[in-house]
């Protein structure tokens, strides 16, 4: 699973990207500060497990913080894109082929409307950042279509005149494009293209590119700089023209304030809360005191979390339907070093308790026997549809 976050120059997408990872990257108020794509280590939140059998997890991966564990998750910070990137614009071309392998993009914007479509700082409320959703679709979806729209000519006169399986053809020649052979099929039958191939006109390969894309790089956006003035008249206007979209509030600064804040021992904040513990008053300095004090009461209080955090999470556990489950035994959670409870997998949706064993290793999948729940200690067959949190036993022939 890869995370990508994109958008616009200068809209915060880079303190975005820092305020998930803690990643060392570039900050800055110009347009491509970001030019190769930064890749960090995020964190999704997951109810503990661990207290439901009174013991303290011992992660080896990710940490415990309050009542959640982190799990790891890997996201890509790619270049600003600009109006025209799918015509190379921006160096537009490059940056596009970094989101072939995304499942799902964070499209973060300037709720505020203090930067232009070209990613230039303006007077904040000067632009209207419902324009912003729209020109990331069209470049997206122009993108696929110059995929799809390169060669076709001569592949469709192939694929007719061969008689081949079109669905079959197709998904073979653009694979590049993340889309299974059923995903092509369920995109041809709703949209009742012809089986032909060469009697599809060009309108028929943008609505093919356009649901394609849609299936294939869903989108969430992440509407940053949520405390700035016009920004949430900004943002129920944005969720009243866009219904279908995820739209999230956020701070991307007052995150990555609050992290670093924890990081260095003066606050104790666990990510996506609603509020913070000061830890050491007497080390802050006023300027850091009124900078928490408005992050408290303008950012927390008012909106209940940052956002940041509730973004990563929504992006794993609602558009890609991933599940987090446990090794465990029955009759002992700790690895063979002593570690409870060390691991934490995120499991794609409709996983079955045979794809965790070979999820766990080959081997165990190779040799797997049965499953048990370790909550109820009942038996579960290799075809048992896995469920969030769940806490799972695998059984090998010896």
């Amino acid at each position: 699973m890869l995370i990508g976050v994109v958008g616009k120059p200068n809209v915060g997408k880079s303190t975005f990207f820092k305020a998930l990872t803690l990643a060392d990257v570039e900050i800055a108020n110009y347009p491509f500060a970001t030019i190769k794509p930064n890749r960090g280590i995020a964190h999704v939140r997951v109810e503990r497990v661990d207290k439901e059998f009174g013991v303290v997890a011992n992660p080896r991966v990710g940490f415990l913080k309050g009542k959640y564990r982190f799990v790891p998750v890997e996201v890509m910070d790619v270049a600003g894109l600009v109006p025209g990137a799918y015509q190379g614009k921006g160096m537009g071309n490059q940056f596009l082929d970094d989101l072939r392998q995304a499942d799902v993009l964070i499209h973060v914007i300037d709720i505020s409307g203090s930067t232009n479509i070209q990613g230039e700082p303006v007077p904040v409320g000067t632009h209207d950042p419902l324009e912003d959703v729209e020109f990331l679709d069209k470049e997206l979806d122009m993108w696929y279509y110059q995929i799809l729209k390169k060669g076709w000519d001569r592949f469709s006169k192939r694929v007719t005149l061969e008689h081949k399986d079109a669905v079959k053809m197709i998904a073979k020649q653009f694979s590049g494009l993340g889309a299974t052979e059923d995903d092509f099929k369920d995109v041809i039958k709703n949209l009742r293209l012809s089986e032909v191939l060469t009697e599809w006109k060009d309108d028929d390969l943008m609505k093919l590119a356009a649901t394609l894309r849609r299936k294939t790089k869903p989108i969430i956006i992440a509407a940053n700089k949520i405390d700035m003035p016009n920004a949430e008249e900004n943002l129920k206007r944005l969720k009243s023209r866009f219904e279908d979209y995820t739209i999230i509030g956020c701070s991307a600064e007052a995150e990555l304030a609050l992290k670093e804040a924890d990081k260095e021992g003066l606050v104790e904040y666990v990510p996506g809360d609603s509020d913070f513990k000061i830890l050491n008053e007497e080390k802050l300095n006023e300027k850091q005191k009124k900078a928490l004090k408005f992050i408290r009461e303008n950012i927390l209080k008012k909106f209940g979390s940052t956002g940041v955090q509730k973004v990563i999470d929504s992006a794993v556990f609602e558009f890609l339907k991933y599940i987090a489950v446990f090794p465990g035994g029955v009759h002992k959670l700790t690895d063979s070093e002593g570690r409870v409870l060390p691991d934490c997998f995120l499991m794609p949706p409709n996983s079955t308790a045979l794809d965790f064993a070979y999820k766990i290793h080959t081997d165990i999948g190779n040799n797997f026997v049965t499953a048990i729940d370790v909550r109820t200690k009942k038996p579960i067959g290799r075809e048992y549809k896995l469920k969030h949190r769940d806490v799972i036993e695998i059984m090998t022939k010896k």
